[in-house]
């Protein structure tokens, strides 16, 4: 299969950017970068990777173009920071155009490769840096940059209105009393237990999660609120732009709306780069070593409402289900364990990706890959040709992931590749089999 980059792809947000480049702006990035931003860490990666290429049969997209060498890890490091660091940070505008591109569209940061390197090198931190150079010179695709400034301007990812937000929770709740009577979507409760946490794409495409997660949590008798302040949305492109200063503003949104609000505990929606984002990254870049207020996965919140008997499950899903696991709650927090208890006390059939755990394949849609999108689809699902066998030899009907990302991406996959099965979330399982009250 050809190389991706070979038929060069138009996107304004690269093209505006390289013309509107200068020698002399790249040159002031890539020194603030490398003498103000980094230090030993990427030294060492840089002198300590010897070419072996084990790291080669790691990368969904090294796999799935006929293994050119060019998209293995450890080549996507060598056309960008290799490049840069030899010619010793001499590079023009064409070379951060195209830097730009493989660093945005050919790696999902899924850190698959980081794993199986035998010297713990993290390619995956070496692109994000060449993001970070690419975003400074003002070269990043368009449909991100778009997304970064979306939240740059409403704090959340979709430039949903403040007022729209309250009227979606406020149109779920009606919806959902018609079923239960009693439920609210308590807003701006003070000292309540949890403070539920979504991404931007659910008020603006998906309410019916909302309704699931309002259900829920009332059956379930938990003490929550939802903020109807600046703060709702934990999702964070501007993180994987480069946008660092953005990135820290939206998670001090994040975490002073928990503070207000003095809720114990934030529980976060089914999404896998929101959690890396407020659990690894923000917080550090705002300098603090943990977040300031605990958080748990929706994966760790289902697993503590089935395990203590909180939520009752009537009937077993019935339909064969396969699981998908997300890089950035598996692979980066662990959770597998935790992920298939859940999923079989929800369903009767369960059968297992090979590999899986946190040595399965990334949905390719991560690391704000989809996030760059229609100019970039087309190479983002072809580069998914790996994980479409995955899914397609386990002959299940559903495949499960509990990550907003990972479910987009997997859906395009189904489609182009012509999968017999369906994707959904766990919330979609859970409201389907659990127990619900008589009224």
């Amino acid at each position: 299969m050809a190389e991706p980059a070979k038929n060069r792809i138009i996107d304004e947000g690269l093209d505006t950017g390289k013309e509107r480049l200068t020698q002399e702006r790249i040159d002031k990035v890539i020194n603030q970068v490398l003498s103000g931003e980094t230090g030993a860490r990427l030294k060492a990666y840089m002198d300590t990777c010897v070419h072996c290429g084990l790291c080669s049969e790691t990368c969904p997209y090294y796999l799935s173009y006929g293994r050119d060498p060019k998209l293995s890890p450890a080549g996507k490091v060598r056309r960008t920071m290799g490049e840069i660091l030899k010619r010793k940070g001499k590079v023009d505008p064409d070379f951060i155009r195209q830097a730009s591109e493989v660093a945005s569209t050919e790696c999902n940061v899924c850190k698959r490769c980081a794993m199986y390197c035998p010297f713990g090198v993290d390619s995956a931190y070496i692109l994000l840096v060449i993001r970070r150079i690419c975003h400074l010179c003002g070269v990043t695709p368009l449909y991100i940059q778009d997304t970064a400034h979306s939240h740059s301007v409403t704090q959340n990812q979709m430039w949903v209105k403040e007022d729209e937000w309250i009227d979606t929770l406020q149109w779920q709740e009606e919806d959902a009393r018609e079923e239960l009577p009693d439920l609210r979507i308590p807003l701006d409760k003070e000292g309540a237990d949890f403070m539920y946490s979504v991404i931007g794409p659910e008020p603006k495409f998906l309410a019916g999660l909302l309704y699931q997660a309002a259900y829920i949590f009332n059956v379930a008798g938990c003490d929550w609120t939802m903020p109807s302040m600046p703060g709702w949305d934990n999702s964070d492109m501007a993180m994987f732009t480069g946008d660092n200063e953005i990135m820290g503003r939206n998670k001090k949104f994040h975490y002073e709306a928990a503070q207000k609000l003095k809720v114990k505990r934030i529980v976060m929606g089914e999404c896998g780069h929101a959690f890396r984002s407020v659990y690894d990254v923000g917080n550090r870049w705002l300098a603090w070593a943990n977040p300031p207020v605990p958080m748990v996965h929706a994966i760790d919140f289902y697993h503590e409402l089935l395990s203590t008997g909180k939520i009752k499950i009537k009937e077993k899903y019935k339909k064969s289900v396969t699981i998908h696991d997300p890089c950035n709650v598996i692979r980066g927090r662990g959770l597998h364990d935790k992920l298939r208890y859940v999923i079989h006390e929800l369903c009767e059939n369960v059968i297992e990706m090979h590999p899986n755990r946190e040595h399965n394949y990334c949905c390719n849609a991560g690391g704000g890959v989809i996030n760059c999108g229609p100019p970039f689809k087309n190479k983002r699902v072809m580069g998914n040709k790996v994980k479409a066998k995955q899914c397609a030899d386990t002959g299940a009907e559903i495949l499960i992931t509990p990550c907003h990302n990972c479910h987009s991406g997997m859906e395009d996959i189904v489609l182009y590749y012509k999968l017999d099965m369906h994707v959904k979330f766990i919330s979609d399982i859970m409201y389907e089999v659990m127990e619900k009250p008589e009224v």
